[in-house]
């Protein structure tokens, strides 16, 4: 660890949280370079929906690799390209009624939002984007103008606009609907709103505390969009890929965005890819004019297409999500019963978070949930919140093992510091 305090910048952030060296994965199972075993309730930031070193997706990935089949090829044409195409096309957009193009961008999920932005500002003239309190959508400078956290904006050290900000969902309470006053504010032409391109949402919000926005809400947002002539863009870089139980995070809202952002667990190894879904009456870009120089790798579009075939065919490893996801809900809501109901408990699928209401507490227990062999991370305004990001293949024993390492941490953490 001492050459990373020699010779790492000092952004890095994760080998500070967690501080050892890590040598092997498989599944959910970290192995440091002592051979210490730890849970990872992380999951690469969603990255790894499929657990680390996904052996089926491996000898896809192997199997390619050994062939000296095109790797980089700009977005030249590929018979691994094409087959991602055909596969993601006739496997998740055909049998969800949807139709869009594809467009590959650069490799993360950055890269994604701001090509959506400049999209949208092309296609309807405008330049405002409607993002949401709480918010995150990257830290290059157009997402992070649309990103809401203070610490990350000020990073930026450059004024940021073009982003006007509403209230998501439950802001000021379960009493007040949001959505109303985004409908009076946007149709209003005397509100001070400019017209907007787009309207920019999360349907879980990960970073900012997972904050999840309920049906008739995102309903209420694609129908604003509509009315005021704005694009509606879904993010689903994070809750994508089957993180809240289907495939698309807004599934069970029926929403038709007109561009969907997927990256993170998109190629289903880790490897970096993203991409755009866009209606075909909003692919306005002529040839060239948005680029990349990576964008399509072709080793991450072999093994994104071998994640569709293993998981998504059938439904039932969208079952198995969701019941492993209630699993997970029903033992975070019992700690925070056991504990006096004092922690809020929120999510959806796999994705979860355990409110413990003051960034001393989450700290605390993150830290010492590490020392007893688990990963997990903050989020949330104050990093007050634990996200659990368990791998979607996460077994039983190991998910259970890693609710107790969770468990016994709190309760220790408690002993120490008084919640609020």
């Amino acid at each position: 660890m001492q050459a990373l305090e020699t010779l790492e910048s000092s952004v890095r952030l994760y080998s500070r949280l967690f501080p050892t060296v890590f040598s092997r994965a498989r599944g959910s199972i970290l192995l440091t370079q002592n051979g210490r075993k730890v849970i990872d309730f992380l999951s690469g930031a969603g990255a790894l929906n499929y657990g680390h070193n996904n052996h089926q997706l491996k000898a896809a990935i192997a199997e390619y690799l050994a062939s000296d089949a095109v790797v980089h090829g700009l977005d030249m044409a590929t018979p691994a390209k094409l087959e991602f195409l055909e596969t993601f096309s006739s496997v998740i957009l055909h049998e969800r009624g949807l139709k869009y193009r594809f467009q590959f961008v650069g490799p993360t999920g950055a890269n994604a939002v701001e090509a959506a932005l400049k999209l949208a500002r092309k296609v309807t003239g405008r330049q405002n984007i409607i993002s949401f309190t709480r918010g995150y959508h990257g830290l290059s400078l157009g997402a992070i103008a649309a990103t809401g956290n203070r610490f990350h904006r000020t990073a930026s050290g450059v004024s940021l606009s073009g982003v006007t900000f509403m209230p998501y969902d439950g802001y000021f309470g379960p009493s007040i609907d949001t959505a109303d006053y985004m409908r009076k504010v946007l149709l209003d032409q005397s509100s001070g709103t400019d017209a907007p391109a787009a309207i920019l949402v999360e349907t879980v919000q990960g970073e900012g505390g997972v904050n999840v926005a309920c049906r008739e809400w995102l309903q209420s947002i694609q129908s604003i969009a509509k009315e005021a002539g704005a694009l509606f863009i879904v993010d689903d870089v994070q809750m994508g890929c089957g993180r809240t139980g289907e495939f698309f995070s807004f599934e069970f809202a029926g929403l038709s965005p007109d561009i969907v952002v997927l990256s993170k667990s998109l190629s289903g190894y880790g490897l970096p890819l993203s991409m755009l879904l866009i209606k075909e009456a909003a692919d306005a870009w002529r040839p060239g004019e948005h680029t990349s120089t990576f964008r399509g790798n072709n080793l991450a579009l072999v093994s994104a297409t071998a994640a569709i075939n293993i998981y998504w065919r059938c439904r039932t490893f969208s079952q198995d999500v969701h019941r492993m996801g209630n699993f997970l809900r029903h033992r975070l809501e019992a700690i925070s019963f056991n504990l006096g109901n004092r922690f809020d408990v929120r999510g959806r699928g796999m994705v979860w978070g355990f409110d413990c209401q003051t960034a001393e507490i989450a700290e605390t227990t993150a830290r010492k949930a590490f020392d007893k062999g688990l990963i997990v991370e903050r989020c949330g305004p104050a990093d007050q919140v634990l996200k659990l990001l368990p791998a979607l293949t996460i077994d039983s024993e190991t998910l259970s093992q890693g609710l107790e390492i969770f468990e016994d941490a709190l309760a220790e953490t408690l002993n120490q510091v008084p919640a609020a």
